[in-house]
């Protein structure tokens, strides 16, 4: 799937694994950081987990919102959440609708594969900021915090705009 910034980003719903009711369009008024990773648990998963988990209060101070999302069960996110300390929402998209609908499917078509790991940042209004469709895992949430600063530093009133 080919996305471009200021593009609508599909809205979605879904139940976190810590029982929080998360849907897109209830987030509108703030930046998004949605991240897809294949599988909870995995060693490049953990990484990247806990770089977005130490960067969070930045994120924060910026108006961003992080959410994580792979096809894994709500009882294997859980245990994700615990084994790497993560304070942010997990969803676990067993049916794959969420990930279908941002086209970050792999293998077997698609239907019983794996989320892709990849990255929306989506800006107020739900419009898409920036995708990244191959990620490091060592230094992808700082690049992602970077990009935000970014988008924020052109902003007419800047970083106070979102607040």
């Amino acid at each position: 799937m080919q996305w471009t910034p200021g593009q609508q980003v599909p809205d979605f719903s879904g139940l976190s694994d810590d029982g929080q009711s998360i849907h897109l369009r209830d987030l509108a008024d703030s930046w998004v950081v949605l991240y897809f990773y294949p599988k909870a648990s995995s060693p490049g998963c953990s990484i990247e987990a806990k770089q977005f988990e130490d960067l969070l209060p930045a994120f924060g101070a910026l108006g961003a919102k992080v959410l994580g999302v792979s096809t894994d069960t709500e009882a294997a996110q859980a245990h994700f959440r615990q084994r790497c300390a993560l304070s942010f929402p997990l969803l676990p998209d067993s049916d794959r609708s969420i990930a279908r609908s941002f086209g970050v499917l792999r293998g077997l078509g698609g239907w019983l594969g794996m989320a892709a790991r990849q990255t929306f940042l989506i800006a107020p209004g739900n419009r898409l900021a920036r995708h990244w469709p191959l990620v490091n895992p060592n230094r992808h949430a700082q690049e992602v915090l970077q990009a935000l600063k970014e988008q924020l530093d052109r902003q007419p009133d800047g970083p106070e705009r979102v607040r």
